[in-house]
Formats: structure tokens, sequence, C-alpha cells
């Protein structure tokens, strides 16, 4: 199964020459799910053609428990791979192939330990869930609607953890800031207002901003125990001699559990758009929508897989679609094979001692709250 996903491509980016469908990973998953006797509901998106979400649901009932994860993968540098990103390879303990780690390899583990169970009575439903573009706008996930899993109510996501719980992560907000002013020629730079001088208090200005968010707020819970503002990159101008018109800065910005995307958003905004200098406009706009801040604040799942893992649950800086199904009123917690340090980079892997492991977790999980 692993190996048939793996070769199967579902990109998903904000750059519309690298995106691709995720429907022939669906149409795998909702194959093999259907011949266990799940019941299958494959959802268009009306915001993505080509995109879609499986819903697969085992019984009927009500307090059932979600599998869930994406089936897209981030884009890949494939001439810095060691191997074919799209062929499984096995090395040296490893499964090397894009999304063996971020995360095709969890559905394959969800249906080799929900197979034995199939077929006995259940009484509460067990619903798989696969979500499509959470590496870029999240357009699945964001679709989801309480009465498509109405009888959830308790959710596993099965992200790359290394099999640790997790309970608590960072919303993210993508922003791209917009710097404009008028082109003309170099040899006369006070006739026109350069969008490149402009750039440069504005990033002093988002520099600044970077260091109040890390002295007003703190969660030890967290590694990076502060929120982040993050520079990503800059793109501006066309030549040396000439006035730059236009320069385009793209930055990101995690807010800790208890901070509000939307506020920090509009200070923000507030600030660089009064940084008035003639000739210029400076803009702040959200890529995508922002993904909240994760607190599970719940108890039982949380236990059951902190006695099952070993492991207290932690707290991580990377975002997951964990809030929005806490959001459904759904106790979420984030937990799954691989490690998010080998995720979106060349030579992903998973190490093969995390497959029985995952297997046996998921076999008890369905035991205990569907069985």
């Amino acid at each position: 199964m692993v190996r048939n996903l793996i070769a199967t491509p579902s990109v998903s980016s904000t750059l519309p020459q690298y995106d691709l469908s995720n429907r022939d990973v669906v149409n795998l998953l909702a194959e093999w799910l259907e011949a266990l006797g799940f019941r299958i509901r494959v959802s268009p998106i009306p915001s993505a053609p080509g995109k879609v979400n499986l819903i697969a649901i085992l019984d009927s009932g009500d307090r059932g428990l979600i599998l869930s994860g994406h089936t897209d993968t981030v884009p890949h540098d494939e001439h810095r791979w060691d191997s074919d990103p799209f062929t499984l390879k096995e090395q040296d303990g490893r499964w090397y192939g894009l999304g063996t780690s971020d995360m095709k390899s969890f559905f394959a583990l969800v249906i080799e330990a929900v197979a034995p169970l199939a077929d006995r009575p259940m009484k509460h439903p067990l619903i798989v869930l696969a979500t499509a573009d959470e590496e870029s706008s999240m357009s699945g996930i964001r679709q989801l609607q309480r009465e498509d899993i109405a009888h959830a109510a308790y959710a596993v996501i099965g992200e790359p953890t290394s099999l640790v719980p997790i309970t608590h992560h960072k919303g993210i907000m993508l922003l791209k800031a917009s710097i404009t002013g008028h082109s003309g020629h170099s040899s006369d730079p006070e006739r026109f207002a350069s969008a490149l001088d402009g750039c440069a208090l504005v990033i002093n200005e988002l520099i600044r901003f970077k260091g109040e968010l890390r002295a007003s707020h703190s969660d030890m819970r967290f590694a990076v125990s502060y929120p982040t503002l993050n520079l990503g990159c800059i793109h501006g101008g066309k030549n040396p001699n000439r006035i730059c018109d236009e320069v385009e800065i793209s930055l990101d910005v995690r807010v800790l559990p208890g901070m509000d995307n939307e506020t920090v958003f509009r200070q923000l905004k507030t600030r660089l758009e009064s940084l008035r200098q003639p000739g210029l406009v400076h803009e702040l706009q959200l890529l995508h929508e922002p993904v909240s801040p994760f607190a599970n604040e719940g108890q039982q799942l949380t236990r059951t897989l902190t006695a099952a893992t070993g492991s207290a649950p932690q707290a991580v800086a990377f975002g997951t679609e964990a809030p929005f199904l806490n959001a459904l009123d759904i106790e979420t917690v984030v937990i799954g094979p691989g490690s998010i340090d080998q995720a979106h980079q060349p030579n992903e892997y998973i190490e093969l001692s995390q497959l029985k492991p995952t297997v046996g977790i998921i076999r008890d999980l369905v035991s205990q709250y569907c069985l």
C-alpha cells in the first residue's frame, strides 16, 4: 500500500505550476477501505477543482473515532534526491520516498491495523478521514462540516510526531507585505519613490514587531517558547539602473495558544500602513486564511495515548488540521509515525521500527473506542 501511495503524485502548492489533484490517492484509499466494509463518500471541494476529501465510515452510532490525515505532499526538488521520490526504496531500516513520513504511510498503517477488526460488531463508528491541500490552503479540512462527521467524539491525526502525543501547537499566518512606488531612471532618484527604499523601513518595522511579540508572550510548553515572525522571501526590482516600483515581502507569523491571529494581523497591518512616505503605499495581506493555535483541553483520548506510548503530551511549533476538528467539539490528538525532521526535504524517510508500534496503537484505539 505504501509503495502504491508513494507512486501516486499528489503535490499541493500555492503555485499553480506545481499543484496536482489528489483524486488518484483518494481512489486508492477508497478501494482498500470499501473492501473492508467502509461506506465511502468522496466529497469534491468547490474552491479547489480536482481536489477531494474522503470520508469512510465503518458501522453506525455515536461517539465514534476519527483516524485522519492529509493525502497531499509538498513539492520536491528531484535533483536533490538520491533516489526517485515516487519509488519506495528500502535501505538501512528505512523507507525512502515523498510522503513516507508526511504522511501517506499513516493511511496504510491504519488499514493494516483495522483489517482484522473490520468484521466485528462495533458499538461506536470508526471514521477514516483523508483530506486535500493540507500543505497549501487547507481547503479540504476547511470544507469539513460537523454533519460530515456527525457521530464522532474523538480524533487522531497521524502527522509525523515520532509517536509522541501532541496536544498543543502554534497558529500560523502566511502574509505578504507590498510596497508600491514609482519607477524611473536611476540618474534622478529624487523624482521618483523607490519601493526598495520603503522596503528598508518596512523590514525594520517587522523586526521591531517580532521583538515585541517575543518580549510580551511566552509559553514554556514549547521548545521555542515565544511567537515567531519569519521573513521568508523578498521580490522586487528589475534592473540596477531603474528605480524600483514594487517590492513584495512574504513572511509567516506563528502565534501561541491563547493569542488571536486576527488581532495580531490588525496590529501589524496598522503599523505598516502608518509608515507614511511620499509616493509610497504600504499594504499587508493574508496569503490565505490563517490556521488557529491548537490546544486540546480534553482528557480521555490524551490519557489513553499517554498510557499507550509512555510519552507525556508535548507542544510543537508546526501546524496541523487539529484546530479545525477541535472547533467541531471533537477531542483531538496529533500522533503518528515518522519525524517532522524528515518532512519537507529531499530523501524523506520513515523508520521501519515505527511501523509495528503504530499498527499496535491504532488497533488498541479502535478496540477501546469502537468495539
